[in-house]
């Protein structure tokens, strides 16, 4: 249930505020002026605009379209320019920077390594060229008065049939800045089911992973994330929505598959900006996240694609607030939630949450305290 303390946080404190993120996407993260000069460098003449302002646009309206082929043309310009080394290190170590600017402490960032071998790369100078450059965006953050800790996830392209190869790429690394899996793409015809060896592997193994799932196809492509895969999350989950019935008198029924998600406390990735954008929900205050949040669900906030949604966590959260009047305690709620579901080890996690996430929040609430107190003084001494 929505707090009902009246600390509604202004646009800087969300932006100061400590903040989670599980489900970003690197390639849908770049800066449109790096692509701009990462493809002058490397000599791709493709890019539909060469301004960084009108190319940030492009990739919004392209997004916001409802066209898929336009949308996925989108992923098809930022990983074209994503193709060397160098420019691996430095959309990582530029995405780190982005996230600890905008006050993410903690984030995992997944990306396909298949994707990025057309430049001659192997998918282990891939991946060790994302690693450096994660450490590398923390340095410079810290640098910068920031501190951000940042996972890698390593995604298998749920269409092709490289699962068990990306699987065994991910517990290769999972000491050196990999935290776990992932499988995206399209929804619809490629179930997860295509990949039961890579999860099996993963789970003889003790890794993690998580998957895409009831975001486009609904409530089978969850039960099969769950019941037959055995993710430990869901990307998006959005169509649990579809197994809660809400009667005329405001009473709710949740369905054996949405009362299983919620007792075993099962983390959703939402991405309420993106959502909207692939038609998963209609609008910010029809999003599932305002009910899922009520029936205390593990609800997580996320962006998904930042450039392609023109959105960031801040944004996110101001979006949710603006929305649902979420305040902070509320913003609190979903960042521990989402720091509980992370792939990192239990101590880790419980440290992030009772020495940065929670003091965080506890010094923006005496903010407004003080605020009030003032405010409060102001008026009594204009009364006198």
């Amino acid at each position: 249930m929505t707090s009902q303390t009246p600390n509604s946080p202004d646009s800087d404190q969300i932006r100061r505020a400590p903040k989670v993120l599980l489900h970003d996407h690197l390639d849908g993260g770049l800066r449109p002026g790096t692509i701009v000069e990462l493809a002058r460098a490397q000599g791709y003449d493709s890019l539909p605009e060469t301004e960084p302002d009108k190319l940030g646009i492009w990739f919004r309206e392209a997004a916001d379209s409802g066209s898929l082929p336009r949308y996925l043309e989108t992923f098809a310009h930022t990983c074209a320019v994503m193709q060397t080394r160098d420019a691996l290190f430095r959309v990582a170590a530029e995405c780190a920077e982005d996230l600890a600017e905008d006050g993410v402490v903690y984030a995992e960032i997944r990306y396909a390594p298949e994707q990025h071998l057309e430049g001659g790369l192997t998918l282990e100078e891939v991946v060790e060229a994302v690693n450096a450059g994660f450490r590398e965006g923390e340095r410079i953050a810290r640098t910068n008065g920031h501190r951000i800790r940042v996972g890698a996830l390593l995604t298998a392209m749920r269409h092709a049939a490289r699962a068990l190869e990306i699987a065994e790429l991910a517990n290769s690394y999972r000491d050196q800045g990999v935290v776990g899996f992932d499988i995206a793409g399209a929804e619809a015809g490629f179930p997860p089911t295509r990949h039961l060896d890579a999860f099996e592997y993963l789970k003889r193994e003790n890794n993690h992973f998580t998957i895409h799932a009831g975001e486009a196809f609904g409530l089978p492509s969850i039960w099969q994330a769950l019941q037959w895969c055995g993710a430990d999350r869901l990307g998006h989950g959005v169509r649990i929505i579809d197994d809660i019935e809400v009667a005329e008198d405001g009473s709710v029924s949740l369905g054996r598959l949405a009362s299983y998600v919620r007792d075993k406390r099962i983390p959703l990735e939402m991405c309420p900006t993106s959502n909207l954008q692939t038609g998963a929900a209609d609008s910010y205050a029809e999003h599932p996240i305002g009910l899922l949040r009520k029936l205390h669900f593990r609800i997580t906030v996320n962006t998904d694609n930042r450039l392609m949604s023109g959105t960031s966590m801040s944004q996110e959260f101001e979006l949710l607030t603006e929305t649902f009047g979420y305040t902070l305690d509320d913003m609190q709620w979903f960042t521990v939630n989402a720091m509980k579901s992370a792939f990192i080890p239990f101590d880790e996690r419980l440290a992030m949450i009772n020495d940065v996430i929670k003091p965080g929040y506890a010094e923006l609430k005496s903010e407004w305290l003080f605020r009030q107190t003032a405010v409060t003084s102001s008026s009594a001494v204009s009364g006198s």
